[in-house]
């Protein structure tokens, strides 16, 4: 499964966590205090009411487990009238400052996400992010009992925007959307870094099924909606050009600072099943309820959905196209119920199962693709970790 990272920022300048916005805090002459000027570099105009927010820079010998997500705010600030801002108590180090505003680009929407999965440590990623995004960044240096002075210009951002309908003509409201960029070595990686409530994006399509799809940069992208089960990885999705498959999708491309109008995706009604079944121990027929379950397509093995057991086992896929599959469980394991009650003796005596799949011909609804597993040999177990 990727990787994913909750960038702590707040809704009204990311839109990817609701938090309160910053507080001033209490100057303190043992540290340093970092102020500055927000501008919108289009109309040269002060930007209001921008949050600014301030990177530590990763040093050579610190513990990697101390970066919980590339591009964290160490320090956060928003811009009054004038576009001013003031940073008080600020720790002394080397940081990176910018600043985000609805309209304006957005690193955490910039960044080449794919790029950063690849990377083994979270230092890495947080260094790979800062490459990535440092022509957009200002290099600030904080001493102690010292004022630091910056400007930081914002850039105006790409959008993309349309409408979602049913194949009937009515609106599809509610729906969340995957964003897919292509990236300089050709590939697609999925736009935005936090999850809220299961979702990359929290744009939803309003009342009249129109979306809207800010703060990026200019390139080429591919848009799906997501039909609302609990979360993303299980969500089916339509994408642009109306297929099911990222491969066939339609690609929207969009100038830096452009808007990208009426990219409308539609919705079928029809022709579409449910797939489900459990997922049980072969030696004595009891659920397992710690696994992943992914269906794939039979061609190329690309995944379109991945879901998790529940208590009794039990999996499914809703709103599943008719076409060529294949169902995979993995990634299944349990607590030996006859180990010690300590929480470490339990966890190290984990019995870890084989991972089996099956194809499977979808043309109607499916209800009993049922697994029994088998517990791992030792080195199946070994190529796991």
């Amino acid at each position: 499964m990727r990787l994913r990272w909750i960038a702590f920022v707040c809704v009204g300048a990311l839109g990817l966590v609701a938090c309160d916005r910053p507080r001033p805090k209490k100057p303190d002459p043992t540290l340093g205090r970092v102020t500055g000027l927000v501008l919108c570099a289009d109309t040269g105009k002060p930007a209001r009411f921008a949050e600014v927010i301030l990177t530590k820079v990763p040093v050579e010998n610190e513990d990697p487990s101390d970066i919980v997500s590339p591009l964290i705010d160490s320090e956060k600030a928003v811009t009054g009238l004038e576009g001013r801002f003031t940073m008080e108590a600020v720790k002394p180090g080397r940081y990176f400052a910018f600043a985000t505003l609805d309209g304006y680009l957005d690193p955490f929407r910039g960044l080449d996400v794919s790029r950063l999965e690849k990377l083994e440590s979270d230092k890495e990623r947080a260094l790979d992010a800062l490459k990535q995004w440092k022509a957009n960044l200002v290099d600030v240096s904080v001493a102690a009992h010292r004022t630091t002075v910056v400007t930081i210009d914002i850039e105006p951002a790409a959008e993309i925007e349309g409408t979602v309908t049913f194949d009937d003509g009515s609106p599809a409201i509610g729906v969340h959307f995957e964003l897919l960029r292509k990236t300089a070595d050709h590939n697609w990686s999925s736009v935005g870094l936090g999850r809220v409530e299961g979702w990359s994006l929290p744009e939803v399509s309003d009342r009249h099924g129109h979306y809207r799809l800010e703060n990026l940069v200019g390139g080429e992208y591919i848009v799906c909606a997501l039909m609302p089960p609990d979360w993303e990885d299980d969500a089916p999705r339509v994408c642009t050009g109306n297929v099911f498959r990222q491969r066939d999708a339609r690609i929207i491309r969009v100038e830096s600072a452009g808007v990208a109008q009426g990219v409308d995706i539609v919705i079928p009604l029809t022709g579409m099943h449910r797939v489900s079944g459990t997922v049980r121990a072969l030696i004595d027929d009891h659920p397992m309820h710690d696994g992943v379950v992914q269906l794939l397509y039979a061609d190329d093995g690309e995944k379109t959905r991945e879901t998790v057991l529940d208590a009794d086992g039990y999996y499914q896929f809703r709103y599943v196209p008719s076409g060529e599959y294949v169902v995979r469980v993995t990634h299944v394991s349990e607590i030996d119920p006859n180990s010690p009650e300590d929480p470490q003796t339990r966890e190290k005596s984990r019995i870890l199962y084989a991972d089996k799949e099956t194809p499977l011909s979808v043309a109607t609804d499916m209800q009993s693709v049922d697994f029994a597993l088998t517990e791992a040999k030792p080195s199946t177990v070994e190529e796991k970790h």
